[in-house]
């Protein structure tokens, strides 16, 4: 019996305990069932269990759930970072490595995979994963009591059913066909408590603060609201002695402060108070991090090349403003930018321009896109074709006695001085540039909400391109999706469901690179700068593999998994060596000194 989209959870709950009244599914016959135990293991052996890693936020999480208002902020990725999935892909091959299911196979049409469920995986109440939990997320996501409109949708229209053969056996199929090695990113559910969720009566409230069991290592075990969050490693994990995961998340405790202040979390850091600070900031990395700690061999710096999936970086530009909605006004800003100037002044050269909304995702990308230059004769040949070419006597433009303002909203402190430059040189094009510092949460639920006109920020790819959620209109002109720019053109939606359909490479690269060109044709959203490595300060005392990171998922400073890519495990490879943190600290009272150590390693770098 196959469940329908409507009754999800009863049917499945009918199936198991009433297997006397009708015969459960039948599996089909020709199934190939796969695994992966040969791959290499990318965790250190060496690694040892202990320590607790500290953190830090710049704002406090307006909520612990990781669905609905205001949850797709930055600290959602610790949320899911201990919510495990049916299969991951290996951060260096990308082949597919069992988590949750021990094996897979596929359907001949390749919309549905199967899988064998792992009959030790539990939840961190002690509760045993079901099949019904897998059932469940498929309920539980079309809710709309969760208040997630683009979940919903993609729910509905992206995952057709889930259907279970045993206690131990599902399968989870897609509404339409994929290739095989996409098709599991759509279908490799996490599965969902339903023992937790028992009503979902005024959900959005009612969960906000509670704490959800979940499968991975850690779980959150104390919350000081406004203050900090911990999480506690699970010492009975289920999971804790499989191939892939063995030696990894090594740390007893992981605690996020709230650091409001950049300046102020630099302070602890170099006091030893905070364990790792990234330094891929050129104003840390050339000029903060020298001298005290850092010459005393006290801390520890890494330049870790990788490639990982690509942000979209860039300004965002809400069409829904009357101003922005002139596509000759969208134009005259992206002439305006002189992004390079910020690379050369603020960054000290060590960014490179972003061209195009994918660019990095190997032949999706359309390298004959560039990014429009910078050019104020252009910048104002738009402007003057949307009607906007008087000038008051501060330089600004007018029309029709309303000045050419916009406001950009943005979440990071050390990013002020990159739009200070770019509020300047907008200025000579005749644009007033309002910049809107607003905490890290805020300004993004502040897009979410697109009470923006312009954003300033990135959202994070997957392993291929993705178009829906940021570019077709059933996530324009409302709340809680990540439609930005609130493009909304029919154009646009018929690639984007050509592209989500098609089958082959040739064609997926071909649709892609067409989107690729309309996003650019738009000029709603305005690439600015990327860069193809991180920078990493950490205490000598934090220990990392041999080589200090993955492919895919960065450096191995991350505690949890989904720093980069939400269908890669790579997470929790770094361990605190705690004796050496105790003579350390008795060392530097005494004022002993070592060796600086700089980490420079090229293992992944790519060159395009």
């Amino acid at each position: 019996m196959i469940i329908n989209k409507r009754s999800i959870l009863a049917l499945v709950t009918f199936l198991v305990m009433s297997s006397s009244l009708m015969a459960a599914p039948k599996l089909p016959d020709n199934l190939e069932w796969l695994t992966n135990d040969t791959e290499k293991v990318f965790a250190s052996p060496e690694a040892k269990k202990g320590g607790t890693l500290k953190s830090f936020l710049l704002s406090f999480p307006l909520t612990l759930r990781y669905v609905g208002p205001d949850a797709n902020g930055g600290f959602r990725s610790a949320i899911l970072g201990n919510k495990m999935s049916l299969v991951v892909s290996h951060p260096n091959t990308s082949n597919l490595l069992p988590s949750l299911a021990t094996h897979w196979a596929y359907s001949d049409d390749n919309t549905t995979m199967f899988f064998k469920l792992n009959p030790d995986a539990r939840w961190s109440d002690g509760k045993m994963v079901v099949p019904e939990d897998y059932a469940f997320t498929l309920e539980f996501m079309r809710k709309k009591e969760i208040v997630a409109p683009w979940y919903n949708t993609y729910y509905e229209d992206e995952i057709g059913e889930v259907v279970v053969y045993d206690d131990h056996t599902i399968s989870v199929s897609s509404t339409k066909p994929r290739p095989r090695n996409e098709l599991f990113s759509h279908v490799s559910l996490n599965p969902t408590p339903s023992h937790f969720y028992k009503d979902m009566k005024g959900f959005v409230k009612k969960y906000n603060w509670k704490i959800a069991p979940n499968t991975g290592p850690y779980q959150i075990s104390k919350v000081k609201k406004g203050k900090s969050i911990t999480f506690s490693r699970k010492k009975d994990w289920w999971a804790k002695e499989l191939k892939y995961y063995k030696n990894r998340f090594n740390v007893d405790k992981v605690k996020y402060t709230v650091i409001r202040d950049m300046n102020l979390a630099w302070e602890h850091f170099k006091k030893g108070k905070l364990d790792a600070f990234g330094l891929t900031l050129p104003l840390y990395w050339h000029e903060k991090a020298k001298g005290g700690v850092f010459d005393k061999g006290y801390i520890n710096k890494l330049w870790f090349y990788s490639d990982p999936a690509k942000y979209a970086f860039g300004i965002w530009l809400n069409q829904d403003n009357p101003i922005l909605k002139d596509r000759n006004v969208r134009l005259g800003i992206a002439h305006s930018m002189n992004i390079e100037k910020v690379n050369r002044q603020v960054l000290r050269g060590d960014y490179s321009r972003k061209n195009s909304y994918s660019s990095g995702h190997s032949k999706f990308t359309d390298r004959s896109i560039k990014a429009r230059p910078f050019d104020l004769d252009k910048a104002n040949e738009y402007f003057n074709l949307a009607g906007w070419s008087e000038r008051g006597s501060d330089g600004i433009r007018v029309k029709d006695g309303k000045r050419l303002s916009l406001s950009i909203t943005y979440g990071s402190d050390p990013h002020t001085a990159r739009l200070v430059v770019l509020k300047e040189e907008f200025k000579r094009a005749g644009l007033e540039l309002v910049l809107r510092k607003l905490d890290s949460a805020a300004s993004f639920k502040s897009a979410l909400e697109k009470k923006h006109d312009i954003w300033w920020g990135a959202l994070g790819g997957g392993d291929f391109p993705q178009y829906w959620g940021t570019e077709h209109s059933i996530n324009a002109h409302k709340a809680q999706t990540n439609n930005f720019t609130n493009t909304d053109d029919p154009e646009m939606d018929r690639l984007i469901e050509a592209f989500r359909s098609a089958m082959s490479a040739e064609d997926r690269i071909s649709l892609s690179r067409k989107i690729e060109n309309l996003i650019h044709e738009h000029s709603a959203w305005i690439p600015t700068l990327e860069v193809p490595y991180a920078r990493i300060g950490y205490w000598r005392w934090l220990k990392l593999p041999e080589v200090p990171g993955t492919k895919i998922g960065g450096p191995a400073t991350a505690a949890f998994d989904f720093g980069s890519s939400f269908s890669t495990s790579d997470g929790g490879m770094l361990w605190i060596d705690t004796e050496l943190k105790k003579q350390t600290l008795k060392d530097k009272k005494k004022g002993k000194t070592f060796d600086p150590v700089l980490i420079i390693d090229k293992t992944f770098k790519v060159t395009y």
